[in-house]
């Protein structure tokens, strides 16, 4: 069995993402523009994250505690973006 202390550590040790779904809504420039401007991407990396998001439905656009992670997702959601949270696997 497993120490509750260890346990607990690890749970708080488990890093968060922040991840961006595809929406029919908003254009690709607009969503490169939101994780340049809010993020601060650089213009390759809001393009590449961006094309993640169109062709595969979703991009990971940050890791980190939950705090975090939570005022990330409802900094997208104020800019019309659809995204969630979850744990990493780590």
């Amino acid at each position: 069995m497993q120490d509750p202390e260890i346990l607990e550590q690890t749970t708080h040790d488990t890093p968060w993402l922040t991840i961006v779904w595809n929406d029919p809504v908003n254009l690709m420039s607009y969503v490169a523009h939101v994780f340049r401007t809010y993020f601060g991407f650089s213009r390759a990396e809001a393009e590449r994250r961006m094309l993640e998001v169109h062709n595969k439905g979703r991009a990971i656009v940050a890791r980190g505690n939950r705090e975090e992670m939570e005022r990330h997702v409802e900094a997208m959601h104020d800019y019309g973006l659809w995204a969630t949270l979850s744990k990493a696997d780590r």
